[in-house]
């Protein structure tokens, strides 16, 4: 184990609720909608290698990410390109997009959403609720266009 994943480990046993929501991802919910009233909700997410999301499109939420450590490649409309450390980067509603860690490095960025409630779907993701997900998915306008960003 590297010793970036080992400082991963570390801060992962060591900090607030984190959720299993993929086989390669986890998520930390540092700030909930109930907390800002539904303004925001504030995630943190650790991806490994060769995770990603399917093409999607938020029709009420946009994304603001804030990479942490690694390089997230990101799909947004019809572009594709690669975000490192220290930027940031805002997948806005109604654009198809999707994220993915294309390399052998964990990825680790926290992700602001506005408006809030993303942390809803991550928990229900968390315990294998995909019934309710759909629901939860179809009734906030969220929408998957397309496959994962990276091949599995």
């Amino acid at each position: 184990m590297t010793n970036t994943m080992q400082n991963i480990e570390k801060i992962v046993a060591e900090t607030g609720e984190w959720l299993q929501t993929r086989p390669g991802e986890r998520c930390c919910i540092r700030v909930s909608a109930e907390e800002t009233k539904g303004a925001y909700s504030i995630v943190e997410i650790i991806s490994s290698p060769g995770d990603s999301t399917p093409l999607h499109v938020h029709q009420n939420e946009d994304e603001h990410f804030v990479i942490l450590e690694g390089t997230a490649r990101i799909a947004l409309g019809d572009k594709i390109f690669d975000v490192d450390a220290g930027a940031a980067i805002t997948l806005p509603r109604k654009i198809p997009h999707a994220w993915g860690n294309p390399t052998e490095k964990p990825l680790c960025f926290v992700a602001t959403v506005t408006p809030g409630g993303v942390e809803h779907a991550f928990r229900l993701i968390a315990r294998g609720d995909y019934a309710e997900l759909a629901a939860i998915a179809e009734a906030s306008g969220v929408e998957i266009v397309g496959p994962p960003l990276l091949p599995l």
